[in-house]
């Protein structure tokens, strides 16, 4: 039977195709026997799990999965918690959770296997594999390499682009490339950091040309199947499935419910892939050993350490800023980003990270490369950025020996002061209205089509509610617009999940015709990625 069992598991491990009726049977036999020899023998440590206990009950987060790797063994890989609030089904570690842009890693290291096999190079100009792409300027699209695709330095705004898939869209990853062409930069090419998710879709095409497959289909045949990572797909699909960890956010009177997943179908290569703790001790593995990978008796090499040391090395300084009080000791003495990582100091260690955030999930991955260490924590809560950061300093401290520090407090206190300043801020505003302000229209003056050169067409129509606004490529993004002051409305989104109110004010003509509509979010609480500021509507058709 043993002998069966290692049959199967290399079989999955090395990517052999086995008969279509045993195929399911080699899927199990392989969990099992890796879980023999990935993990070391010893319990979770005592004060993972007191942590976490806290995490669950202070910071309102249903459910956590965590993953150790240690010197090439891994240490734990364990979920706490449940799948779903107010049900008994727990996170285990074979519980999915999206990882969202940890996806940018996988991105990253296909794109360093091609440079190992000459098929690529970080510093080819993106239209040598993609001539039809387009930056807004004539200079970039001629000078823009996959490694400034790679960094964030493209002069796009944080976020940019990012309402062509958040909330889901139905653009394709191709259009969603197409359209970058159509944003226009906040400053200076290569002049300055700002994240965004759109140009990792780029990537992902520059993948596809390459190869002439799907992204999700390189990943799987380059780096699931060959790390036995069984259960990691790019498909939303699974997140409804029987041992996934259900989405939560936080809506009104921060009352905790779970939400649907999200499709992120045309930026997978930046966040489309969803894991669990048993998969990620496998990928961390990997990473650590700069790209050898060991199962039983053989070795591969998937890339080579030339590779992993451009990955993990500093192309793009990010600026340090001054962490509140009770943080001061996570503020690093460098800070910058390297290909698909950002890289940090520690405690006087160099260390390698990326976090991944969808509604509904959080998750972060960190290394230690001198210590042979990699941490991975996901959470199937969205508001409760604190938890993936106090969980992970936790362990840093652990093995680096430093003293306890009460990261959770900290990040808890953190996040209430944030929360806090944030309503403050819109009761300021709202204090703030100018008495007898109407709007310079009937409301019937503002209802017609609307049109944004990156994003397509919006409407405003009257209903029975009042005014009702929607996006014609976002069918979820549907929001009542309420009178703020003269003509500035916000909107309200029907989907309270979203916690991304935004104002739209509209500029008009001399003649009291409308000029144009531009948004804003309300609160600073709202996630970059609803970049409502980028956009700039002008009335089409019927608008007045």
């Amino acid at each position: 039977m043993c002998q069966r069992i290692l049959k199967f598991s290399r079989a999955i491990v090395f990517g052999v195709e086995l008969p279509a009726g045993t195929r399911w049977l080699s899927v199990s036999l392989a969990q099992l026997f890796y879980a023999g020899i990935v993990f070391a023998a010893s319990p979770s440590p005592a004060f993972i799990e007191a942590d976490v206990a806290r995490v669950l009950k202070e910071m309102n987060v249903p459910g956590v999965a965590i993953a150790i790797v240690k010197d090439g063994e891994g240490v734990l890989a364990k979920g706490y918690g449940v799948r779903r609030a107010g049900t008994h089904g727990r996170v285990d570690e074979n519980t999915l959770f999206g990882i969202a842009s940890n996806s940018k890693a996988f991105t990253a290291v296909i794109l360093a296997m091609l440079a190992d096999e000459g098929k690529v190079a970080w510093d080819d100009p993106v239209i040598k594999h993609l001539p039809a792409f387009q930056m807004h300027d004539a200079y970039v699209t001629r000078e823009i390499t996959i490694r400034d695709v790679m960094i964030h330095n493209s002069g796009l705004s944080l976020g940019a682009g990012d309402l062509m898939w958040n909330p889901p869209t139905n653009f394709t990853a191709e259009e969603t490339a197409a359209r970058i062409r159509l944003l226009k930069p906040s400053s200076g090419f290569r002049g300055k950091y700002a994240y965004d998710n759109v140009l990792y879709v780029v990537a992902g095409q520059i993948i596809s040309a390459v190869t002439g497959m799907p992204w999700e289909q390189v990943v799987a045949d380059r780096i699931l199947r060959p790390l036995g990572m069984i259960a990691t797909n790019a498909s939303v699909e699974s997140l409804r499935g029987v041992n996934a960890a259900a989405p939560h956010s936080t809506v009104d009177k921060d009352l905790l419910q779970p939400i649907e997943p999200w499709s992120t179908a045309n930026v997978r290569a930046a966040a489309g892939l969803n894991s669990n703790a048993h998969d990620m001790t496998r990928w961390m593995r990997l990473l650590l050993a700069a790209g050898k990978w060991t199962a039983g008796d053989r070795v591969q090499t998937l890339y080579s350490e030339r590779q992993s040391r451009e990955m993990w090395s500093i192309w793009n300084p990010i600026r340090i800023n001054d962490p509140p009080t009770s943080l001061a000791a996570t503020k690093p003495n460098f800070l910058g980003v390297g290909l698909g990582f950002f890289v940090f100091e520690y405690r006087g260690k160099k260390a390698i990270y990326h976090n991944g955030t969808l509604p509904g999930y959080t998750s972060r991955v960190t290394f230690v490369p001198e210590l042979g260490l990699g941490i991975t924590i996901m959470t199937n809560q969205w508001h409760s950025d604190g938890a993936r950061r106090a969980l992970t300093l936790r362990i840093l401290d652990h093995y680096l020996g430093a003293p306890p520090t009460d990261w959770i407090s900290a990040y808890r206190d953190v996040d209430r002061a944030n929360r806090d300043k944030a309503r403050d801020k819109i009761k300021a505003d709202t204090a703030a209205i100018t008495s007898k302000s109407p709007p310079s229209l009937p409301l019937l003056g503002y209802v017609g089509k609307y049109s944004d050169p990156w994003l397509g067409e919006s409407s405003i129509s009257a209903e029975s509610e009042g005014l009702v606004m929607r996006f014609a490529r976002s069918p979820g993004l549907v929001g009542d617009l309420l009178h703020w002051q003269h003509d500035t409305f916000v909107a309200r989104w029907r989907d309270r999940s979203l916690r991304a109110d935004s104002y739209i004010s509209f500029t008009l003509n001399p003649d009291g015709s409308i000029f144009q509509a531009k948004m804003k979010p309300v609160s600073s609480e709202t996630d970059f990625s609803f970049d409502f500021q980028d956009l700039l509507f002008t009335p089409s058709n019927n608008a007045k």
